[in-house]
């Protein structure tokens, strides 16, 4: 099968999945971003209420707290032809009695993640955001806080680039790790700009 036709197919199965509906207050909307020429993947925790209702990943003010990470605005955000963005569950899970959202549904990332990240071949950089994907994808971490991992960050590039949750939670976590703004996000968004800032034309020579 030609490769942008089994890229699509697993598209629409991905999508069309109810595995998890019993479980899921708003019901299945499967939500998975990107083009196979994407050169940024983004893999994140679960969407959120806001993100069901629209269907673009990171549409609430933690994506634009991640965009502001990155350097990147949103229209450079959701062109699918340079970033993918993939959830460690594409459907929201519902919320704890806490107030905050569930975690995301266990079974999603083993039954879809190993078959959709082969058709992102261009991908240049990985972000891993938050605690689920940063366990998951570098499973020697689990034992420690996010934080002590996000610390690290040099030791998983160039392949990951380990972030913790843009969450207004996270502000005060910045304020007492100044290095995560000085040292990390200079890193990360020149990394950004390397892979999504398209390459210049030569210039025609003269005749």
């Amino acid at each position: 099968m030609d490769p942008a036709e089994a890229f699509t197919r697993l598209l629409a199965e991905i999508r069309s999945c109810t595995l998890c509906a019993a479980h899921l207050p708003l019901g299945p909307r499967p939500i998975v971003r990107g083009l196979n020429s994407a050169k940024l993947l983004v893999i994140s925790q679960a969407p959120g209420t806001r993100v069901h209702e629209t269907g673009l990943s990171f549409n609430d003010p933690s994506g634009d707290r991640l965009r502001g990470w990155l350097g990147i605005d949103r229209a450079a955000f959701y062109d699918e032809s340079r970033v993918a963005v993939i959830g460690m569950g594409f459907c929201y899970p519902g919320r704890d009695t806490n107030g905050g959202d569930l975690p995301p549904r266990s079974e999603c990332a083993p039954l879809w993640h190993a078959r959709l990240r082969p058709h992102f071949a261009a991908v240049g950089l990985t972000l891993l955001v938050g605690g689920y994907a940063t366990r998951y994808y570098l499973p020697q971490t689990r034992r420690e806080p996010l934080g002590g991992t996000v610390a690290r960050w040099r030791e998983f590039l160039p392949e990951f680039f380990v972030l913790p949750h843009p969450s207004w939670r996270t502000t005060a976590w910045e304020r007492k790790n100044p290095w995560f703004r000085t040292e990390a996000l200079p890193e990360l968004k020149s990394r950004v700009a390397a892979l999504l800032t398209p390459p210049r034309s030569a210039p025609c020579p003269h005749r």
